[in-house]
C-alpha cells in the first residue's frame, strides 16, 4: 500500500477525493465541510443524503429497517459517491464494517481516520437523540466497544490518522490541508500518519 497516494487520480497535485472515515462524534461532517471549501471541493455527508432521498432522520430508518437496512442504503450510497470526482465525503461510522465499502474508499481516494477517544466521543455526543447506537443505558460503554470494533477497520484504509483531541475544526481543517499538500510534493505515502493532540 506504500504507493498508493501517488498512484491516486490528483487535481492540482492534491488528492482527487479525499473519504473521512472515525466514529459519530469525530468531527468528519464539520471538518469535512471546512476541507471541502478549503480545497475547492464537493462536500458529501453520507448521513445527510440519506435522510435528504428517503425524507425521513436516521433514527427512523433503524427502527423501521435496522441496522442492516440502514447499511445496504449507506453500501448503496457509497458505491454512487466513490464514481464522482473533486470531493470530500464524511462516512457514517460504521461504513467501514463492510469489507466491500472499505474497499471502496481505498481504491477511490485518499482516506483520512479522524481519532478521538471514547471519553471526548461522549462529551460530544451526550446530548445528540439522532444517533440510534448510542441510545442505551451507558453509551460511554457502547463507544468504547465501537471502538474496540472499528479502530482497527479505519486504521486499515487510512492514509492519514489524525488525533482530534480538542483542537478546533479549523485548525484540523488546516493541518489535514497542510498534510495532503505533502503529497503533492512526493513526500507521503500510505504509512505516514500525522498523530497530533
Amino acid at each position: 500500500m506504500d504507493a498508493r497516494i501517488d498512484s491516486l487520480p490528483q487535481r492540482d497535485g492534491l488528492p482527487e477525493n479525499i473519504f473521512l472515515v472515525g466514529l459519530m462524534g469525530a468531527g468528519k461532517t464539520s471538518v469535512g465541510r471546512a476541507l471541502a471549501k478549503r480545497l475547492h471541493k464537493t462536500f458529501y455527508d453520507t448521513d445527510q443524503e440519506i435522510e435528504r432521498a428517503t425524507g425521513v432522520k436516521i433514527p427512523v430508518i433503524f427502527e423501521i429497517e435496522g441496522e442492516a437496512g440502514f447499511r445496504a442504503r449507506e453500501a448503496k450510497l457509497l458505491a454512487e459517491l466513490v464514481r464522482r470526482t473533486n470531493i470530500v465525503v464524511a462516512t457514517g461510522g460504521g461504513a467501514v464494517l463492510s469489507e466491500q465499502n472499505r474497499r471502496l474508499l481505498a481504491e477511490h481516494g485518499t482516506v483520512i481516520y479522524l481519532r478521538a477517544t471514547a471519553p471526548d466521543l461522549w462529551q460530544r455526543t451526550h446530548h445528540d437523540k439522532n444517533r440510534p447506537l448510542l441510545q442505551t443505558d451507558d453509551p460511554l460503554k457502547k463507544l468504547q466497544e465501537l471502538f474496540a470494533q472499528r479502530d482497527p477497520l479505519y486504521r486499515e484504509i487510512a492514509d492519514v490518522i489524525i488525533d482530534t483531541g480538542s483542537q478546533s475544526v479549523g485548525s484540523l481543517a488546516h493541518k489535514l490541508e497542510q498534510r495532503l499538500a505533502q503529497f503533492r510534493r512526493g513526500s507521503g505515502t500510505a504509512d505516514s500518519a500525522l498523530s497530533t493532540n
